[in-house]
C-alpha cells in the first residue's frame, strides 16, 4: 500500500494535507520536510535549525507492542532538538486517543497548556481543536515551542494551500494563541 493511503486511512479528514501537497513539500522544501518509511510506519516530518515537527507518525496495527514507535522517536531525539507534535484531545469513544497520549507520556512528551490550537478544515468545514506535545532535550519553555508551531503552520501546514484546496487556511494569528497562565488542565496528568 502507498505510503500516502497508510495515513489517509488512519488519520481523521480535517488533520489530512492532500497527496500533492505532501509530495510538494518533499519536492519542493526537501531541505526541512522528509519522510521515512517501513513495511510497517510512515513518519513524516520537518526539520529546521532548533526544532523537529512530526506532522505525521503512523504504525501499523500489527507492528503495535513492538517498540517500533519508540525507535523512530529515538532516532529524532538523537538530533537533540525539541520535538513538536499535534494531538487529537481525548476522545473516550476513540481508545486510540488515549493509546496514543499514554504513548507519547512514556516517551518523555509534555502537553504545551499555554497553547491554544483551533483550525478549521478546509476539508469538513469544522473547526477542530487539538493539542501541541513536545519533548524538551535542554528544558525548552512553551514560549519556544509556540514560536516554532507558528513557523510550522506558516511554512508547513498553509505551504501553497490556495494552489491545493482552492482556498487558504486562516491565518496563523487566528489558529495558535498563547496565554502562559491559560488554566489548561494537563491532558496527560491521567493518562
Amino acid at each position: 500500500m502507498h505510503w500516502y493511503e497508510k495515513l489517509n486511512q488512519y488519520f481523521p479528514v480535517e488533520e489530512m494535507k492532500s497527496k500533492e501537497h505532501m509530495e510538494t513539500l518533499l519536492k519542493e522544501h526537501s531541505e526541512i520536510y522528509h519522510k521515512d518509511e517501513g513495511t510497517n510506519y510512515v513518519l513524516m516530518y520537518a526539520e529546521l535549525d532548533n526544532f523537529v515537527f512530526i506532522d505525521y507518525l503512523f504504525v501499523s496495527n500489527k507492528a503495535r507492542g513492538e517498540g517500533l514507535g519508540h525507535s523512530l522517536l529515538e532516532k529524532m531525539k538523537e538530533k537533540e532538538k525539541p520535538i513538536i507534535l499535534e494531538v487529537e484531545p481525548i476522545n473516550y469513544q476513540d481508545s486510540d486517543t488515549e493509546k496514543r497520549l499514554r504513548f507519547y507520556k512514556r516517551e518523555g512528551f509534555q502537553h504545551a497548556k499555554s497553547i491554544g490550537y483551533e483550525r478549521r478544515s478546509i476539508a469538513t468545514r469544522e473547526v477542530t481543536p487539538m493539542e501541541i506535545l513536545f519533548w524538551a532535550p535542554h528544558n525548552e519553555s512553551e514560549q519556544m515551542i509556540f514560536k516554532a508551531m507558528q513557523k510550522t503552520y506558516e511554512m508547513i501546514h498553509t505551504f501553497k494551500d490556495k494552489q491545493f484546496y482552492g482556498e487558504s487556511y486562516q491565518h496563523v494569528d487566528e489558529v495558535l494563541s498563547f496565554e502562559e497562565n491559560k488554566n489548561n488542565k494537563n491532558m496527560l496528568r491521567n493518562v
